[in-house]
């Protein structure tokens, strides 16, 4: 790893680190640990919505399947994102939120349950869940894993297990805060990236 590399990680790590500390300190309740306090910072949580849905998944699995498949296969990409996310966020965002609020519920199960005055309705959600977000979360890791060890040239086993120990420490510490300030870091960053990239490649 030559020194510049070494240089950027460090500040990337302390970044995150200092970030992932925000979260930490400015997490009083409950209600600030799962929903960051219901007074979120709209550009944070769009940063931080866009690093989450453009992870592994979107860049490994799209590009992989759209290689293999053919280029049309992004189109899955361009409709997800202009008819799911902008219909959640702008048909059903705010209702949602109001009722979220209404109810005070803090999480989706929760939300689900007191608005069906269901606990049946919230246990299958929380179990449904409790089993396929560990498989989202296992592609992001290993994924993350794959990407980490060649560019620094360490073993997939150490790639990962930094990787989880780095997600792990902010996250159980800052809560949602820590999670959407870091994230969105890193959407800022995927954003420069996507705008440098496209700019040299119109060039050429």
């Amino acid at each position: 790893m030559d020194l510049f590399t070494l240089i950027v990680l460090l500040v990337y790590l302390l970044a995150i680190g200092y970030l992932g500390y925000q979260g930490y300190v400015q997490t009083k309740s409950a209600s600030d640990y799962l929903v960051a306090g219901r007074n979120a910072n709209p550009v944070i949580m769009a940063l931080s919505y866009g690093a989450t849905f453009i992870s592994t998944s979107a860049i490994v699995g799209f590009g992989g399947a759209a290689a293999n498949l053919g280029m049309g296969v992004l189109w899955l990409t361009v409709l997800n994102i202009s008819v799911g996310i902008f219909t959640a966020f702008v048909v059903f965002g705010n209702p949602t939120r109001r009722m979220g609020h209404h109810l005070d519920a803090h999480t989706f199960p929760e939300l689900m349950g007191k608005r069906f005055d269901s606990r049946l309705i919230q246990i299958l959600c929380a179990l449904i869940i409790f089993c396929f977000m560990p498989l989202y979360a296992m592609a992001v890791m290993i994924g993350g894993a794959e990407f980490i060890g060649p560019i620094f040239h360490i073993s997939y086993d150490a790639a990962l297990y930094l990787f989880a120990v780095i997600v792990a420490a902010y996250v159980i510490a800052g809560g949602i805060k820590g999670v959407m300030l870091t994230d969105a870091l890193q959407g800022a960053i995927m954003l420069v990236g996507i705008v440098v990239n496209n700019g040299i490649v119109m060039v050429d």
